[in-house]
């Protein structure tokens, strides 16, 4: 007879004390095939509380648990970092206001800035009879007379890519030639942002440590007056000039702007109705830009060349600020433009200076 601890058939085979034990020594109940039991025997405790009850009982089914498994986890949490990383950057690079430096060489603007003085006192008068009776009486007012030649296909660049050339110089022209907040000083922002930002760091030194160095001038950037000197006396400049492109060797496009403006000044302060004590003042202005495909893109331009002369004004050894126009009624020094001796040694001081041709000056009514 079996004893009271032993199964009624006696020791089952393959368990320990059995031949086959190795054969179900891989077999492991771990702890969710336990759970997973329909059947449960009751604990000893249950037992002794209630013994009509069978030994075991029956356990309802439980939903199996959904198991993620570490390495998709890992995937899922790359792939939202990624996401967010992707996005950041976007979102910081339209945001940005500043523009990144390309890293390319990119020349810096050679400049020349010619003041041409007056041979004698300057013509005043109303600013429509000055401009009647000057070189600029045909010529077209503001922006309009910035005229864009056709665009044609050069080999390398599109019609379309040649007419934004075209456009950004223009845009060039108009805000660094027309802008009242540009001419009075207020600002040049509106020029800065259609530069190239590899020429920025000298644009800035043009206006914070201006040099007659050929290199920092502001003239040579815009034009520019001083407020408390100088004030428009009409809105109205006159402009007339010409662009041309080509394309100067694979990959660039050059455009070359030749344009006069014509300004009515008055003193700054005066208030008089009708106006009476205008002058002209002109200035002209050769540029030559330089524009890539990223330029092309990025509505910008590298400012190269850049050849000005304006007058009526005096001669100046010291790098001015602004433009400094005599008014109505001012003459320049006896001795503009200054003489220049070359046997002397060492560095000039002589400042570069031409003189106004009289054809070039109004001859109002009297």
């Amino acid at each position: 007879m079996a004893g009271r601890g032993d199964p009624p058939e006696g020791e089952p085979e393959g368990l320990p004390g059995g031949g086959d034990d190795e054969e179900y020594r891989s077999v492991v109940f771990d702890e969710s095939f336990i759970r997973a039991a329909r059947l449960q025997e009751f604990s000893a405790r249950e037992r002794m509380r209630d013994h009509d009850h069978h030994a075991v009982r029956r356990v309802p089914p439980q939903p199996p648990k959904r198991r993620i498994r570490r390495g998709s986890r890992q995937l899922l949490l790359l792939v939202l970092v990624m996401v967010l990383a992707f996005g950041t950057a976007i979102f910081l690079g339209v945001r940005s206001p500043y523009r990144p430096q390309t890293g390319r060489a990119v020349e810096q603007l050679r400049m020349a800035v010619v003041p041409l003085s007056p041979q004698g006192r300057v013509p005043g008068g109303a600013p429509d009879d000055l401009f009647a009776h000057s070189p600029a009486a045909q010529f077209r007012v503001g922006a309009s007379g910035i005229t864009l030649p056709a665009a044609r296909d050069t080999g390398g660049f599109s019609e379309g890519q040649v007419m934004s050339a075209l456009a950004t110089v223009k845009d060039y022209l108009v805000a660094s030639s027309l802008d009242p907040d540009v001419l009075a000083g207020r600002t040049v922002r509106a020029v800065r942002v259609l530069l190239d930002p590899d020429q920025l760091v000298q644009f800035d030194r043009s206006f914070t440590a201006p040099a007659d160095d050929g290199r920092h001038a502001p003239a040579g950037w815009l034009v520019r007056f001083d407020a408390a000197k100088v004030a428009p006396a009409d809105d109205q400049v006159r402009v007339h000039g010409t662009l041309r492109y080509q394309e100067s060797k694979p990959g660039t496009l050059e455009v070359v702007s030749d344009h006069v403006f014509v300004y009515a000044l008055r003193p700054a302060g005066s208030a008089a109705q009708p106006v009476r004590d205008a002058s002209l003042f002109t200035v002209r202005r050769e540029l030559r830009f330089q524009f890539d495909r990223d330029d092309l893109q990025r509505h910008r331009a590298e400012l190269l060349v850049s050849e000005v002369q304006a007058g009526p004004q005096a001669c100046s050894a010291e790098a001015p600020r602004t433009l400094r126009p005599l008014l109505a009624g001012e003459r320049a020094d006896p001795g503009d433009p200054v003489g220049t001796d070359p046997y002397l040694t060492g560095r000039s001081d002589a400042a570069l200076c031409g003189s106004l041709a009289r054809s070039a000056e109004p001859s109002p009514a009297a």
